[in-house]
């Protein structure tokens, strides 16, 4: 239930102003925070706890936040949001993201899933709609990384198209102001860019100082495409079935967390403000008030050093968290096959 101090939303004395945090210029000429709040609790956190970040976040200043369908908290959240615009804060001043899921890609589910959003959300248009994933590859909700949907199959860019044709839709409707794609490869996004009438304005993908994707980055920064970084810290709390025993941590590897000790904030908070200075949107999740706001205040009153930048990007792992396999089709050789490693998309 949500506690008194959240029932409503009241402008807190220690909040960060909105109007100075850093901004991401999209293709069409709007204004994107460079920072936002993440709403998926990887499977720990309880709707009515998120909703509730979402209201503590936006009176600290947060103004982006960014959900799913699949996270099963729109509603919730919905009714945060509306708390807030009834607090004062008006609907344009917000940057509200959700996201198609796989059992979606349909033609004819399109559309409707995005009004179910925006229902959910109470909500007349979105700001952003991503495809959460470029494969239509249901999995059950809480599966091991060995289960395989008999249904799965590998991409096939004719089938994206026509879902990325109801996409545009969404736009021509004014259902989404803009939309965009997520855990997509440079072979996937090279046929899009060829094929789409409205091309994605940001593309949402797996970004932290261990795993900073430098081909990828500048490929979407070089066609117009802004970076959207999840897992900006490494996602501590990821669910099992994401971690083998290879995976690194970022907050605590030495260079992070020294420069942490100069700066005199947590390793996670480094790793936020090098995302942004970098030049790619994190959306960290916590539901924690004093996170959140450290991590924004950070971005608007500190900076990291050429040095340390530097530092940050010398240890690049290449270790990818978020592998997938629950997306895999039988006869896929392994978790690599989603990500097109040698260049090539798998048939």
């Amino acid at each position: 239930m949500t506690d008194e101090r959240s029932a409503t939303f009241r402008w807190a004395a220690d909040a960060v102003d909105p109007a100075h945090v850093p901004q991401r210029t999209l293709y069409t000429g709007a204004q994107m925070p460079a920072i936002g709040l993440g709403t998926f609790g990887s499977d720990h956190a309880p709707a009515q706890l998120v909703a509730d970040a979402v209201l503590g976040a936006a009176e600290v200043g947060y103004r982006h936040f960014d959900g799913a369908a699949v996270y099963a908290n729109e509603r919730e959240i919905g009714q945060a949001l509306k708390q807030v615009m009834a607090g004062g804060v008006p609907r344009d001043e917000l940057w509200i993201t959700s996201k198609l899921w796989n059992d979606k890609h349909a033609e004819e589910d399109v559309i409707p899933a995005c009004r179910q959003s925006l229902d959910d959300l109470q909500l007349g248009y979105l700001d952003m709609y991503l495809v959460h994933w470029p494969f239509a590859n249901y999995h059950a909700p809480g599966v091991n990384v060995e289960w395989r949907n008999p249904h799965a199959r590998p991409y096939r860019h004719e089938a994206f198209m026509r879902t990325w044709r109801q996409m545009e839709a969404l736009v021509d409707l004014g259902l989404t102001r803009h939309i965009g794609v997520s855990n997509m490869t440079i072979p996937k996004l090279e046929l899009l860019l060829r094929d789409a009438r409205i091309r994605p304005a940001v593309h949402e993908m797996e970004l932290h100082p261990h795993f900073q994707q430098p081909k990828l980055f500048a490929y979407v920064r070089e066609h117009g495409i802004e970076p959207v970084g999840y897992c900006p810290i490494g996602s501590p709390h990821r669910p099992e079935r994401d971690r083998t025993p290879k995976d690194t941590v970022d907050t605590e590897d030495p260079t992070i967390v020294n420069i942490a000790a100069r700066h005199g904030v947590h390793p996670a908070v480094v790793c936020v403000m090098w995302a942004v200075q970098r030049g790619q949107t994190p959306i960290p999740f916590s539901t924690t008030r004093a996170h959140y706001l450290a991590n924004l205040r950070a971005v608007v009153e500190d900076r990291l050093s050429a040095e340390e930048m530097a530092a940050i990007a010398a240890i690049d792992k290449g270790c990818r968290l978020i592998k997938g396999q629950v997306f895999l089709w039988e006869g896929a050789k392994g978790w690599q096959d989603l990500w097109d490693p040698d260049g090539t998309i798998p048939a």
